[in-house]
């Protein structure tokens, strides 16, 4: 399926596109005017440029690049971030170095993936006594390891 999305695009580099035809996001690409050093534990909102207007229903979820989060244990903070339908401002990357070393954020360096997401609304339906599951109220780890 493919939906049709208004963008704008600042940054002088090429749009967002698919590396592959069953690729989910796209990569997206650090804009800035000059490199931006990230210490370790540091976390920054780097600027991509890009402006979108997305279809009602939909939000853009900004996830981090496996690449660098092994490479460098750098990521998305927010992961993922999400941007609403209405939202109209420069879409930015809220990057933390988890890694050991600095690293350098380049202007034109693909630093967050994007996917574009359906979602519904909730209607809530107040009660007293939730349906009984299998899984109950157990929490985390309740399920085992194996």
């Amino acid at each position: 399926m493919t939906a049709s999305v208004f963008i704008k695009n600042l940054s002088g580099h090429a749009l967002p596109d698919y590396a592959t035809l069953a690729s989910a996001g796209m990569d997206v690409r650090a804009h800035i005017a000059e490199p931006i050093m990230l210490e370790p534990g540091e976390h920054r909102l780097i600027p991509t440029g890009l402006y979108v207007a997305l279809p009602h229903g939909t939000e853009l979820q900004v996830r981090p690049r496996s690449g660098l989060a092994f490479k460098h244990g750098v990521t998305v903070l927010n992961a993922p971030g999400t941007i609403d339908a209405d939202y109209r401002g420069e879409i930015g990357v809220l990057l933390i170095n988890h890694g050991k070393s600095i690293f350098t954020v380049e202007n034109g360096e693909r630093i967050a993936q994007l996917v574009l997401a359906r979602y519904e609304r909730i209607a809530w339906k107040e009660t007293e006594n939730l349906p009984e599951s299998d899984r109950g109220t157990g929490g985390f780890g309740s399920t085992g390891t194996r």
